[in-house]
């Protein structure tokens, strides 16, 4: 069943044997109860609440068009259902219970996390304790890892993609939304501006080739997230976004990092690596003392101030601020889910991109559920590649 081909743009793809034993042709309403208010919501995509008639199990049925901007989007539902598939075996990924086909949808019929998004626990300037962003964070390298084993390349890694079990408990995380991933074949290069644009690496931006280091990227910007509730190189000017992940312009400011351990920002130093060939593996990452525990930890970061900095507290919203940093606060930045769309095919230097509020991902449009509601009105930037690179 799980013998699937790969196209060489990275997808997964089913045989017709295969699809017809996977997707159920009747109506999911004859088998499931579904709540008529979502969970979460798209421009192609809906999730709703579903109970299985007969067993009273609770489900989370997601909702996808099939087409999309009059284009046909089967590939790519197909791949994710295949990703699914793959991911069966380990706790650390959404499961795929079902599908069904309609004449416009497709419904996966996916495991429900009652907990919702991670992302919901750094609303509002919070984050986590260095011991509960640690955890996270080995459960979020573990379902990685179990990817990279099969070549699959998330490439979408960020709070929002990370779903909990239980509200408010970060004993059990899962990996979710596999539209965007991508199967690296050897012999065959993936290119793709694709991503969020707070937690693409540089790579991505320089339109070079994908590889399992470009997730490892987003693995060192969530830990930043994670550990002080904003991203390490967004900016108010998108191009300076740009230039700084491209640089790897990156800081650890006093008032973000106060009370949290050396050994952890070596942790994310060591995965926010430009070049994605120096980049540890996950595996590796996995055997890194802050996550391992095979080293005591380092003293946290010095302060500035001569009073001492409480070291543990509920919320980075409520950590001393007594110790100011010295970089501008334009680097001290909430999320950015901005889209970057454009092409490096042609062969000139300097390219210019529409920057919209949409993130990449390809079943969500202008009113994408991992985004703010806040409006964000298209600009053009000029971004020069030779500064990219």
């Amino acid at each position: 069943m799980l013998g699937f081909t790969t196209s060489r743009d990275g997808l997964f793809q089913l045989s017709e044997e295969q699809l017809v034993s996977v997707v159920h042709k009747e109506s999911i309403l004859d088998v499931y109860d579904v709540d008529k208010t979502p969970l979460g919501r798209g421009k192609y995509a809906t999730v709703c609440r579903a109970v299985h008639k007969k067993s009273g199990v609770q489900y989370a049925a997601k909702f996808v068009k099939k087409r999309r901007r009059n284009q046909d989007q089967m590939k790519e539902i197909v791949h994710e259902i295949a990703v699914l598939m793959q991911c069966s075996s380990t706790d650390r990924v959404i499961r795929l219970h079902e599908v069904y086909e309609s004449a416009t949808e497709m419904v996966l019929v996916l495991e429900l996390a009652a907990g919702g998004e991670l992302q919901h626990i750094l609303d509002d300037g919070q984050c986590l304790e260095e011991d509960e962003a640690r955890k996270v964070m080995k459960q979020i390298l573990d379902g990685v890892a179990f990817l990279h084993e099969k070549n699959i390349v998330h490439l979408d890694l960020k709070p929002q993609n990370l779903l909990l079990s239980v509200q408010d408990n970060c004993d059990d995380v899962k990996l979710c939304d596999f539209g965007l991933s991508k199967v690296l074949e050897p012999g065959v290069k993936v290119r793709e501006i694709i991503g969020t644009v707070d937690y693409m690496a540089p790579e991505v931006l320089s339109y070079d080739p994908i590889c399992l280091s470009t997730d490892v990227w987003s693995i060192g910007v969530l830990s930043y997230v994670l550990l002080s509730g904003y991203t390490p190189f967004g900016a108010d000017d998108k191009q300076q976004t740009f230039l700084n992940i491209s640089k790897c312009d990156l800081s650890f400011e006093c008032d973000l990092f106060d009370g949290v351990s050396k050994t952890a920002t070596e942790f994310i130093r060591s995965a926010l690596v430009t070049d994605p060939r120096k980049r540890p593996s996950v595996r590796d990452l996995l055997e890194h003392p802050w996550i391992s525990y095979k080293a005591s930890l380092l003293p946290s970061l010095p302060a500035k101030t001569a009073e001492a900095a409480p070291t543990t507290k509920s919320s980075c919203a409520t950590r001393s601020l007594a110790c100011i940093s010295e970089t501008p606060k334009s680097q001290r930045k909430t999320f950015c889910s901005e889209a970057l769309t454009g092409s490096f095919a042609d062969s000139t230097t300097v390219r210019t991109y529409t920057v919209s509020s949409n993130c990449l991902c390809p079943q969500c449009g202008t009113a994408c559920r991992h985004l703010t509601p806040t409006p964000v009105t298209k600009t053009t930037i000029t971004v020069d590649r030779g500064i990219l690179c």
